[in-house]
Formats: structure tokens, sequence, C-alpha cells
């Protein structure tokens, strides 16, 4: 069976970063459209961008399918393409911010073939510019759930 090939466009938003916070997905492949969301009561930019990726390579169900991901974050484009992302995990993320989600993110790009697209924000892109409305909808659901590995990143040792 050939790998099917799928796009997949991304954002994230947090409102008061941190704040409340939503990420928004759309996977495309043929004529099959998929579009994936999801909050969080405290949460980062950042973060949302990440987990944006995250659940859109998760949903996908075909292993070493050819993915190519469209994002507006330079966070997380630049970290896989310009492979900081490799000594970060050399340095087991020592210094770095999200490594719960890196982690996640890296269980589940290993099993495709993955290239970033960085695409500007609010550049009129469609799928994009739907990406952002999922992620700021999100954002604004009521009783969003804890973003635990923000919470437990941020909680002072006691």
């Amino acid at each position: 069976m050939t790998a099917p090939v799928i796009t997949v466009y991304t954002d994230g938003a947090a409102r008061g970063n941190p704040g409340p916070g939503g990420f928004g997905v759309v996977l495309l492949s043929g004529q099959f459209r998929k579009e994936l969301s999801g909050g969080f009561a405290m949460t980062t930019n950042n973060r949302m961008e990440l987990m944006a990726v995250i659940v859109g390579l998760e949903a996908l169900k075909i292993e070493h399918s050819k993915v190519t991901v469209y994002s507006d974050s330079r966070y997380v484009v630049d970290a896989v393409e310009k492979r900081w992302l490799d000594s970060w995990v050399k340095k087991n993320f020592k210094d770095k911010k999200n490594p719960d989600l890196w982690m996640r993110f890296l269980r589940v790009y290993q099993r495709h073939d993955v290239r970033f697209v960085w695409v500007r924000g609010h550049a009129e892109i469609p799928e994009n510019e739907r990406c952002d409305q999922l992620a700021v909808a999100a954002s604004f659901a009521p009783n969003l759930p804890a973003d635990i590995g923000y919470v437990q990143s941020n909680t002072p040792n006691c």
C-alpha cells in the first residue's frame, strides 16, 4: 500500500500568553478534509502551536505517511527544520521550555515522513486562517481543562 500524501495546516493561540489557549488543525488528503481543535484554561501560544502539530500528526492512521505541515510558528518550524530539536534532545531539554510536548511530538513525528513549511500568519492563506479561527474559538470554550504540562512546569517546588 502506498503511503498517503497529507497536508496539515496548524495554528495555536493564547489570550494573554499565558492565558486561555487553543489550537486548530486542518488535515487534507485527496478529497478528504478533517478539522480538529481544542483548548486549555492556562497555557502559552508556543505550547498551542506545538500542540496543533502533535494533534494533527496523531490523527494520521497510516504509518509512514508523507506529510507537509504548514505552520506560522517559527518556534515549531525552525526547531525541526534547523535541527535545534536534535541538540535539545541530546541535552535532555536542559533549560528548554515544553519538553513534555517536544517528547510527545518526537514519538509521532518519527512515525511519518514529515516536512515543515513556514507560512506568514494572517496572510490570507485560507486554511491557515481557518486554523486561526478554530484555535481562537477553542480558547473561548467553556470549562477548558488544565494544560498539565504547563501547570506542572510553572508550579514552584514546595
